[in-house]
């Protein structure tokens, strides 16, 4: 476990930074189209024979009722609700403070050009209830789509053999004001919200994370029927540290990573040996307490420790560009400045990835697999749209005429130049 790599050179760094690879192969792919493919032309009824065959549940209604809502309430132990309404505060804080003004500007005399935020209308929350029931990420998902003003959101997550969702899921979505909840799991789930069903109505955009089923389903819909949060895969988290990090903080973080499935990755990038020996004694004493081991030994076997200097570590950081990066030394933000590729940065010994992922404020629904290259994580924008609007009067149309004629005709677009030449009579 947690093999250490001592100042590798940069021509090893691809390697070092590959991820643990869950096999997607040819017979998950078909597995998923066909099932998509059953749900676009059987409905209701091909969600709930599904759910029989995967989740070993009949259901009579796909569609939690307000009976159901009510039992769930009563289920959540008042601990817990203080605990998601300070949590759901504090994600919408931070998210309300990312809402866009309008923007409007004159770009030329006579010309203005404006630009204004809409809400994304049906948009369609994936929860996932094996493992573990995630209802942390119905908050994530749930409240900035309510701040951004969705109208329309519904959730879907797998039932258990009892045939209920998860209370503490139905509560946190009713707590997050939304109206329709669904039991209904794994790539099924994603064809209804894809495609719609009698009772699971077409979604412009879906959340959340998922297994391999689920992410292969999200990415086959995306190609042509709906817009989708992100390409995902596991979870993972980078720690950088030097002699000013606490070895007991580290490996908590590298465990709390750990144990969200064998697939996960935990990568330690270290000052010195010294450091490296600390917080692997600190995994292996820890592990001892927790009750996920096996997965939490299998992530741990995919994941490493690199011993690198200094200079080096941001330049690191980056070509793994990771879904979470910890930043444990000395000037931390100093160190922070030099990133531009993660998901989300915890800055100082005190800053838990933990506190990200339930209750800080940020969002825990982040890219992973090198994406945070290119992708942010979810945030206000993500379920908004922009729409953009210009005007111009006779005066302006007349001062920029020329410019626009001269272009394209240049590109040879002869009715785009003269949709300007009727208008000025020229």
């Amino acid at each position: 476990m947690l093999e250490t790599f001592v100042n590798p050179s940069p021509t090893q760094w691809a390697s070092l930074c590959a991820r643990t690879k869950a096999e997607q192969n040819a017979e998950i792919a078909a597995g998923v189209a066909r099932i998509l493919s059953v749900v676009r032309e059987g409905g209701d009824a091909a969600l709930l024979a599904y759910e029989k065959q995967f989740d070993k549940v009949e259901l009579s209604s796909l569609e939690v009722s307000q009976a159901e809502k009510a039992e769930a309430e009563a289920a959540v132990p008042e601990a817990l609700k203080k605990a998601l309404d300070v949590a759901k505060s504090n994600i919408d804080k931070f998210h309300r403070a990312q809402l866009p003004s309008p923007v409007s500007v004159e770009t030329f005399p006579g010309v203005v050009c404006r630009q204004k935020a809409v809400p994304i209308q049906k948009v369609g929350l994936y929860i996932p209830g094996g493992r573990a029931p995630l209802f942390s990420t119905v908050l994530m998902l749930a409240v900035p789509a309510a701040v951004a003003g969705c109208p329309d959101v519904i959730l879907c997550s797998p039932p258990g053999p009892d045939g209920r969702i998860s209370p503490a899921i139905t509560y946190a979505a009713s707590l997050c004001g939304v109206q329709h909840i669904y039991k209904c799991g794994g790539a099924q789930a994603i064809g209804a919200m894809a495609y719609g069903t009698e009772s699971i109505s077409k979604r412009d955009k879906i959340f959340g994370p998922g297994n391999r089923f689920v992410m292969a389903a999200k990415q086959a819909v995306s190609v042509s029927d709906v817009a989708i949060d992100m390409p995902a895969g596991p979870s993972e988290v980078m720690v950088l540290a030097d002699s000013s990090a606490v070895p007991a903080f580290v490996a908590a973080d590298l465990l709390s990573q750990a144990e969200h499935g064998p697939d996960s990755q935990a990568m330690l990038v270290c000052t010195s040996e010294s450091i490296a020996t600390a917080a692997k004694k600190e995994v292996l004493k820890q592990m001892k307490r927790l009750s996920r081991k096996e997965s939490v030994t299998a992530s741990l076997e995919g994941s490493r420790v690199i011993v690198l200097e200094r200079e080096k570590m941001a330049a690191f950081a980056n070509a793994y560009a990771p879904e979470h990066l910890i930043v444990s030394v000395s000037d931390p933000w100093e160190m922070a400045e030099k990133i531009y590729a993660a998901g989300s940065i915890f800055i100082g010994n005190y800053s838990t990835e933990s506190a990200g992922d339930y209750a800080s404020g940020t969002n825990h629904t982040l890219p992973t697999s090198g994406w945070a290259r290119s992708y942010s994580g979810v945030n206000i924008d993500s379920f908004m749209r922009k729409t953009t609007y210009q005007e111009l009067i006779p005066d302006g149309l007349r001062a920029l005429g020329s410019t626009i004629v001269e272009m394209a005709t240049a590109e040879g677009l002869d009715a785009h130049a003269n949709a300007v030449k009727i208008r000025l009579d020229i």
